[in-house]
């Protein structure tokens, strides 16, 4: 599937500041103490969305807030003090449920916009605040007890971890008499709100977290480590995952001395975790214990200067190193490393091989971390050790396709720690090398399991890798890789599968061009495989793989990949673009070119696996329709050569049921290297069972076999008379399964008459005979009649220019008669209304054929004969009928249909005034009167209906138009039926009640809807719409004035005894 990117919006500054501002005012000058009316209520939901919908705007560029947030923010936060303080000194008052928590609502949005560490620096944090919001949150019958308030909840547990990052004794908060009062209510209020899982449990950690790093609270701390481990042997996971994030955040924003102390217990904790299979098993216990080990480690090495080596180039081109790499000290080799660091580095590696994702890059930033503060030596050794990861799944000389899908995780997390070394220039040179190797197999990780592959992950990261070294290395070491590197991006950002790898590998080579300027024409392929390039698919396969193929650079590299890779993919999709691909690139050097790819494409159809044979058939046609797009005799003797490989296939495989894609591929070939040559060879033929293929193709039951099938036999009748087997086809297949019906339409519609008779008469008489509703030959099945009224236009279209040979004028009324009769299938079944199939079908034959007879008017001697300006007029209503009924779809073929019949001339012929459509400028007006018209789709009714009431004054097309509008008022979607029953209404409130000097009135219109009910009582279908339709109109009370004009509507009486009696 395509994918299509619809890019955000991008702001150059707040735009909306002042109507953000007005909208929050507007939500702080409320009473939180008052219950709002129902129309403050309004107000204040609507300000509240305002304040959403803007959030929503600006989150791709939330930075554009930041020289506002203060003015924001503050205010907001302070409301809540006030708010909160209110409530402490006056316990038990009610407040209003719903603004308290609109308010809490709206600071959370800020938290989720810029993060909870940049808006907690706005909140008020004095030393006397400490009080009011630890009373508050503790007050019994408060708001925060409400369980609906957790944003209230969150805010006030952040709020309270502000407070205590101020340098104070708690103590002074505390009674005399009870000494350590307050710390044990902070560390109650946190550790209650643990074990509730999401926002309140982070909230809550980060309380903690900051609470312990206080050096006043040292004992408490230690008193948590132990409470803590009896948690963590109680298995408890909600409990455990809030005591680790706790550990977790003191880790990383504590002090040395007071960790110091712990990094056993700490180490415990880790070990204990890894042993219960309960814990062991959650995904967020695995994420915080690597983070939590990666972190303590940390702690146990001393900080030192990052080696980074971040690369920019200078104005004059010049690479240039931000840190230069001689003045990385070398008193790291100096460093004890404890003993700690061993096990914890195992434990890591073994973590860059966890199944969930989250865990493995946790890993791999900790080793990385890690890494940068190791001597030198001993982080190249951790680098071996993720290179070595690579490996355990891989067999010596097999392809990365043989590695078994478990090895994804793996793959995964070693390029993940790949790249945040790399990230830190901790990649040497001499292991460079090692790194590219692997790195040009995980660029193309797509291992098949079962109905999809795995992989798309490794490849993702192995973009990230390459993209992470361009940043750290120095060009003279990549200058032995880069050709080949350029060519990995290359291939990767063009024919990956998924658009994220794409661009992801566009990224990548986008950062090498800018970093190091080392790959052959860098610019100029960037710009044929920018961001937006590679985001369509089938843009980058058929539209910028050409255009990159034009350096010879890269050239052969690509044929190969789609050769060795894409035409073998388990997507069929992807085989076929890369079929197009292989095409697009050969034509650049055809003559070089396509014979050599053919041949390369012939290996493969001996393979036993299915994907390999489709693929290669595929590439096989559009390099056989290169060459006939030429036309010259050297292409015919190419053709001819591509064509006997279909004899390399066997046959067995082509004609197994199951395999339907081999099938219709092979079939593709035919239809594109036939020659005469070969048809004339007969058994002689380098590939004597071809019409066996195309037969079985024909006899196939998926329609994109018997597609294929048929435009191999249209590629024969262009060669040769077929009037023999189109006779034994209308025999064998016109009374035969379902399957083969269809076939027979699909095949009959595509022969190239024009060369060839092929029984043209006994062509048009199957045809007609299978559609009609009164011949025993008709079919049953409603594909296998669709594909017949599709046939019948595709026929005149053929034989267009000797038309009066193949077509005497009855035998064409025969033709436009039987469209305007398909018009009237409302065949239902399980499936719906599949008689809409049939109905769309004759919508776009009868405006095709149409289309054809105007254009050659004038050839045509007696065109009123062929076309009666009557039967015209009637097709055109009822197509028009079509336009305004219930099913979306159906509109928009009759409206796409109709605006081209608006806009052809009028035939060539004499009284050519009697084939211009009635009331055609009024349709013009409506219809066409501006260029958003002519691209707005009649399936929105709301669109459509109020401009469709209006044809009901045109009085020709007046009776069907009338039906139609009935079917959407009584239609059950409300799409359809409420724009169609408003129109109508507002329509007949207009007209004047009784005929005069307008051309329509509401007596008319009440005469109208009787007339469609006549004869056709019995039908609910008919009488159910129009009976709503009198409803609706007298709901309007439109006609109850109809009492006071004389001889009211003539057919009223009869209407409900007629209804009654049946």
């Amino acid at each position: 599937m395509d994918e299509d990117s619809q890019e955000t919006q991008l702001f150059a500054a707040f735009e909306r500041h002042d109507e953000f501002v007005a909208a929050q005012n507007t939500l702080l000058a409320v009473d939180l103490f008052v219950e709002p009316s129902r129309e403050e209520e309004d107000v204040e939901l609507d300000c509240s969305r305002k304040l959403i919908m803007i959030f929503g705007e600006y989150q791709e560029q939330s930075y554009l807030l930041d020289p506002y947030l203060e003015s924001l923010v503050s205010p907001v936060a302070e409301c809540l003090r006030k708010y909160a303080m209110a409530c402490v000194n006056a316990r038990g008052a009610q407040s209003s449920r719903s603004r308290v928590e609109r308010l809490a609502d709206h600071l959370h949005n800020y938290i989720k916009f810029r993060g909870y560490k940049t808006i907690t620096r706005f909140f008020p944090h004095e030393v006397a605040d400490l009080s009011i919001a630890l009373d508050f949150i503790r007050l019994p019958s408060g708001p925060v007890k409400d369980l609906s308030q957790w944003g209230l909840r969150y805010a006030v547990l952040l709020w309270l971890s502000l407070i205590c990052r101020i340098p104070f004794d708690l103590q002074k908060f505390d009674d005399t008499t009870r000494s350590g009062e307050t710390a044990n209510a902070i560390e109650l209020v946190g550790k209650d709100r643990l074990n509730m899982a999401g926002l309140e449990r982070e909230g809550a950690a980060t309380l903690l977290a900051r609470f312990y790093a206080r050096k006043d609270t040292k004992e408490q701390f230690s008193s948590f480590v132990e409470w803590s481990i009896t948690i963590f042997h109680s298995s408890d996971i909600t409990l455990s995952i809030g005591v680790l994030q706790v550990l977790c955040e003191l880790v990383k924003s504590g002090s040395s001395e007071q960790l110091q102390a712990f990094v056993q217990q700490f180490l415990e904790i880790t070990d204990t975790l890894e042993q219960s299979t309960t814990l062991a098993s959650n995904t967020l216990v695995r994420k915080y214990r690597t983070k939590l080990l990666s972190r303590v480690a940390l702690r146990l090495m001393p900080p030192k200067v990052s080696r980074s080596k971040l690369t920019f180039r200078s104005l004059d081109g010049d690479i240039k190193n931000k840190a230069d790499n001689g003045n990385v000290d070398d008193g790291d080799e100096d460093i004890d490393v404890p003993e700690e660091i061993d096990t914890i580095l195992e434990s890591l590696f073994k973590s860059l091989q966890d199944k969930d994702t989250v865990v493995r890059w946790s890993a791999a930033k900790g080793i990385a971390r890690l890494s940068e503060r190791l001597p030198s030596e001993f982080s190249s050794q951790v680098l071996e050790t993720i290179l070595g990861l690579f490996s355990i799944h891989s067999v010596a000389g097999a392809s990365v396709y043989d590695t078994p899908a478990v090895a994804e995780a793996t793959w995964h997390g070693a390029s993940l720690a790949s790249a945040e070394m790399a990230r830190r220039g901790l990649v040497q040179t001499a292991a460079l090398g090692s790194l590219l190797s692997w790195l040009s197999k995980a660029l193309y990780f797509d291992i098949r399991k079962g109905a999809h592959s795995v992989g798309s992950n490794v490849r993702d990261a192995a973009a990230y890798v390459i993209w992470a070294l361009a940043r750290a290395q120095d060009p003279e070491s990549f200058s032995p890789y880069a050709r080949e590197l350029a060519q990995w991006l290359v291939s990767v950002a063009l024919f990956d599968r998924e658009i994220h790898i794409r661009r992801a590998a566009s990224a990548a080579f986008q950062e090498h061009v800018g970093r190091m300027a080392l790959f052959p024409h860098g610019i100029d392929v960037l710009r044929k495989t920018d961001f937006y390039a590679v985001s369509v698919r089938r843009n980058a396969f058929t539209v910028a793989a050409p255009q990159v193929a034009e350096h010879l650079e890269y050239r052969a590299y690509l044929i190969n990949h789609i050769i060795s890779i894409t035409l073998r993919h388990w997507d069929v999709a992807m085989r076929e673009l890369g079929a197009q691909a292989l095409r697009r690139i050969c034509e650049l050097d055809l003559t070089t070119l396509g014979l050599e790819c053919a041949s390369k494409m012939a290996g493969f159809l001996r393979s036993v696996d299915v994907s390999d044979v489709h693929g290669a058939l595929a590439a096989l046609t559009g390099i056989s329709e290169a060459y006939r797009a030429q036309g010259n005799e050297e292409s015919a003797s190419n053709r001819q050569k591509i064509f006997a490989f279909i004899a390399i296939i066997s046959q067995d495989a082509v004609m197994a049921p199951q395999n339907g894609l081999v099938l219709a591929a092979a079939c593709d070939l035919i239809a594109s290297s036939l020659t005469l040559q070969e048809v004339e060879l007969r058994e002689k033929s380098s590939v004597p069972h071809w019409k066996r293929i195309v037969d079985q193709g024909l006899r196939h039951r998926s329609s994109s076999v018997q597609q294929a099938a048929a435009a191999a036999m249209a590629t024969t009748s262009s060669l040769v008379d077929c009037s023999p087997d189109v006779h034994r086809l209308i025999k064998d297949f016109r009374r035969g399964p379902q399957s083969l019906q269809q076939s027979l339409g699909y095949t009959l519609g595509i022969l190239n008459y024009n060369a060839h008779p092929h029984g043209f008469s006994e062509v048009v008489k199957c045809l007609l005979e299978s559609v009609d509703s009164n011949s025993s030959a008709r079919m049953s099945s409603i594909e296998a009649r669709r594909n017949c009224f599709q046939a019948l236009p595709k026929i005149i279209t053929n034989v267009l220019p000797r038309l009066t040979e193949y077509l005497i004028a009855e035998s064409m009324y025969g033709v436009l008669n039987a469209l305007d009769s398909g018009l009237d299938d409302y065949t239902m079944d399980e499936r719906g209304d599949v008689g809409s199939w049939v109905r769309m079908a004759c919508i776009q034959g009868l405006a095709s054929i149409f289309e054809d007879l105007f254009r050659v008017s004038g050839s045509i001697p007696e065109f009123a004969s062929y076309l009666p300006a009557q039967m015209y007029h009637s097709a055109i209503a009822r197509i028009l009928r079509q336009g305004v009924e219930r099913l979306d779809n159906v509109r928009q073929i009759a409206g796409r249909c109709l605006l081209r019949l608006f806009c052809i001339p009028l035939p060539s012929v004499p009284h050519q005034e009697e084939w211009r459509i009635k009331g055609s400028e009024l349709m013009m007006k409506l219809f066409l009167n501006d260029a958003s018209d002519a691209i707005t789709s009649w399936s929105v009714g709301e669109w459509l209906f109020p401009k469709a009431v209006e044809l009901l004054r045109v009085q020709e097309y007046r009776q069907p138009l009338l039906t139609g509008l009935i079917h959407s008022v009584g239609a059950r979607t409300g799409s359809t039926h409420r724009p169609a029953s408003s129109s109508l209404v507002s329509f007949a409130q207009g007209l004047p009640l009784s005929p005069g000097d307008s051309d329509y009135s509401l007596f008319e219109l009440c005469d109208d809807l009787i007339e469609c009910a006549q004869g056709r009582t019995t039908s609910n279908a008919v009488v159910v719409p129009i009976l709503q339709t009198f409803n609706m109109l007298l709901e309007a009370d439109i006609l109850s004035h109809l009492s006071n004009v004389d001889n009211g509507p003539s057919k009223s009486p009869s209407f409900p005894l007629s209804v009654e009696r049946n």
